[in-house]
């Protein structure tokens, strides 16, 4: 949106705020799949490091 003044001309173009939204704290159900996630992460980079270590 752009507005302008007619004595001086100066535009105006500042961008307009977003509504806000907050985030929710997770389930449970969602607290044990990060969990999840983080185990299986946490074992596969093990293995590419143990891995790297047994080819070299």
């Amino acid at each position: 949106m752009y507005t302008t003044t007619n004595e001086s001309g100066v535009l105006n173009n500042y961008a307009t705020d977003p509504q806000i939204s907050y985030a929710e704290y997770p389930s449970p159900a969602q607290q044990s799949r990060y969990a999840l996630q983080g185990a299986i992460a946490t074992l596969f980079v093990s293995f590419l490091i143990l891995t790297a270590i047994a080819v070299s």
